[in-house]
């Protein structure tokens, strides 16, 4: 039927998406994809509504049954922001939960489809085979350098990072995977859904990410937990108080965090309580997964682990130059190269060409290390989080994850501000934990110099009551201003 989903081919009398109350098992999900397929096979681009319901799910899974590359809309895009993926993407159709709330003026001239989860009386016939270089996907980056621009992922490099994860996980039909992860975005729409599918396995979706939610799911057959920094720091914060939310993290097969660096006072404060270590990779839109610590290796806490199977990864200095170090020291920006890799921007060949060097390989803008073992660490976006100062080259994860152990501090986040001496000076943003009495700066940078060297001290601090951070918890260090 589908090379992408060939569990849909026996359709196993079990659960393959489970929301809330509502659970589709492989037979039903087999027929309401395949009869929402049949609409959609003269569609050129069809847009998903994509709320945090199964709706979304089965409309995903009926698109790329019918070989229609398929557009993920956030629906809590800004007008400005979700005009110009409507109007960039041009989709043709608009597939929508039924009864769907009264949807923005931006999406007033397409037509809509409501996405029905009742069986067909008949299905149609399967798909004919599909070109694996066709897109599957178009996602729209966050847009932090001008207008979102919308990543061509093919079905090949969904298939193929969705099998090396397998590989890096052990992942299989057995796994029930949790988690709360929005539904327009790479980690909780194709490592989230597709993922799960494509192995045979069960989606437990929390609808919306809470403690509470997360130890009734994994203490009623959920074996895997996706999450963001944001969502296992409030784990961590829960997890000491709370016996039977340690005892289901501890009886989880694998727990993984992505989208962000994991600060490693949760790593510490979860193995604690759990016994259990977090595992984190890394990835982005335009190459979907190219890291991870193994399942089946060492821990490697902080570190984003090795590369997946098929995918070559380089470190290179600011000439482009490649870097044959794993001293855990030297910072290069990460190159990546592989079949996990998108096809190229939507309208934007001017783009893809800037984003390739001659060799084919992808500049990700992301600054890391690698140890001698070939695992990485991120230190950061070199456009955000690469700080010059006094002619070192400072990365602000590193920082960040010193201020964190603070017992005054809540939230960090590290920046650059220009300096006429040093270049760049190290600032710290932070969220007290008691706003009335917030720790001194001269506090701060000695717990800073007592763990780093000097030179990675906070010169300046400020003080927030709360960090400004995306639907995927990241910090939005560009309003830090």
């Amino acid at each position: 039927m589908s090379s992408l989903f060939p569990a849909l081919d026996n359709a196993p009398a079990k659960s393959a998406l489970h929301f809330g109350d509502q659970i589709l098992d492989y037979p039903t999900l087999r027929s309401v994809a395949l009869t929402l397929a049949g609409a959609l096979r003269d569609q050129s681009r069809v847009a998903v509504w994509a709320t945090p319901t199964p709706h979304t799910a089965v409309g995903v899974v009926a698109a790329l049954l019918a070989g229609v590359p398929v557009v993920p809309l956030n629906p809590k895009s800004g007008a400005r922001e979700l005009a110009h993926v409507v109007n960039d993407s041009e989709p043709s159709l608009l597939l929508t939960p039924p009864g769907a709330a009264e949807l923005p003026p931006e999406l007033a001239g397409l037509p809509v489809l409501e996405v029905a989860l009742d069986a067909g009386a008949e299905e149609p016939p399967a798909a004919s085979a599909i070109d694996p270089e066709q897109p599957a996907l178009v996602v729209y980056t966050s847009g932090t350098t001008g207008p979102p621009k919308g990543a061509l992922i093919s079905r090949r490099a969904v298939a193929a990072t969705l099998d090396a994860l397998a590989d890096a996980w052990g992942w299989t039909e057995r796994d029930v995977v949790v988690h709360g992860l929005p539904l327009f975005h790479v980690h909780g729409l194709v490592l989230g859904v597709l993922g799960p599918l494509r192995r045979g396995g069960t989606v437990r979706h929390l609808g919306r990410f809470s403690p509470d939610g997360v130890r009734q799911a994994l203490t009623s057959g959920g074996t895997v937990l996706f999450g963001v920094p944001t969502m296992y720091h409030r784990l961590a914060e829960a997890v000491d108080g709370d016996r039977a939310l340690a005892d289901a993290l501890a009886g989880a097969r694998l727990l993984v965090s992505g989208s962000a660096p994991l600060p490693l006072p949760d790593h510490e404060r979860l193995w604690q309580a759990t016994g259990r270590r977090v595992v984190e990779r890394y990835g982005m839109t335009e190459t979907l997964m190219n890291t991870s610590v193994r399942a089946d290796g060492p821990p490697a806490t902080g570190t984003v682990g090795v590369a997946l199977p098929g995918v070559e990864v380089r470190l290179v200095d600011d000439a482009g130059r490649p870097l044959d170090v794993g001293d855990g020291e030297t910072v290069g920006e990460i190159q990546v190269r592989g079949p996990n890799l998108f096809s190229g921007y939507l309208n934007r060949p001017e783009a893809t060409a800037e984003a390739f060097d001659a060799g084919g390989w992808f500049r990700t803008g992301d600054m890391a290390t690698r140890d001698s073992t070939g695992g990485y660490r991120i230190v950061g976006r070199r456009s955000t989080d690469l700080i010059k100062s006094g002619g070192y080259k400072i990365g602000a994860g590193e920082i960040e994850n010193v201020l964190l152990a603070h017992p005054g501090v809540a939230e960090a986040a590290v920046t650059a501000a220009p300096d006429p001496d040093l270049g760049e000076r190290v600032v710290a943003w932070v969220v007290p934990r008691d706003p009335a009495d917030p720790p001194t700066l001269e506090e701060l940078s000695d717990h800073v110099v007592g763990q780093l060297a000097a030179h990675k001290r906070p010169r300046e601090v400020r003080f927030l009551a709360a960090l400004p951070r995306n639907d995927l918890g990241k910090v939005l260090k560009r309003e830090l201003v």
